[in-house]
């Protein structure tokens, strides 16, 4: 585990049909230190090399997606998992600022949240959310919510390419 500029990265490669050598980006956007450590120990853990940074509001992941401030240097991420319920703005609003702008609207958006609330559903697929997982509340599911997407979205589905 190295600690830069506050975004902690975990490389991990053992999964031998795994031909890249570039580790997956993605970028997880969560208040909740238990889930973000739940989050990254699982993606630490897992099958392919995995790129995991971490902010904890919604202003801060626009910061970091725009590449502003600290984040000048940060590589675009592959995949975001966003959760709605952020501090200072909220993931709704990340959801359309990322789908609205031309640089970024590319990025598959995971929402990944405690809301079971249908309207929430319908606005983030009506904003472009790639898809809406609820997170559960027992531990054992969460983890397997969480290898489930690593297992989908890192290995089964062609990720677009980024321009950088």
């Amino acid at each position: 585990m190295d600690k830069k500029k506050g975004v902690i990265i975990y490389n991990r490669l053992t999964m031998s049909s795994y031909k890249s050598t570039k580790p997956i980006n993605i970028l997880l956007v969560e208040d909740n230190p238990a889930d973000i450590r739940l989050t990254q120990e699982v993606f630490k853990e897992g099958r392919i090399r995995n790129t995991l940074n971490v902010v904890m509001d919604g202003e801060e992941a626009m910061i970091y997606l725009r590449k502003l401030g600290k984040y000048a240097e940060a590589e675009t991420p592959d995949l975001v998992l966003l959760d709605l319920n952020l501090p200072k703005k909220d993931g709704r609003s990340v959801l359309a600022d990322i789908k609205a702008d031309s640089t970024l609207k590319f990025i598959p958006v995971i929402i990944l949240t405690t809301s079971a609330a249908e309207q929430d559903i319908l606005n983030t697929y009506a904003h472009h959310a790639n898809c809406y997982i609820m997170k559960p509340v027992d531990l054992a599911q969460f983890i397997n919510v969480v290898r489930s997407i690593e297992e989908f979205w890192l290995t089964i589905v062609k990720l677009p390419k980024k321009e950088e």
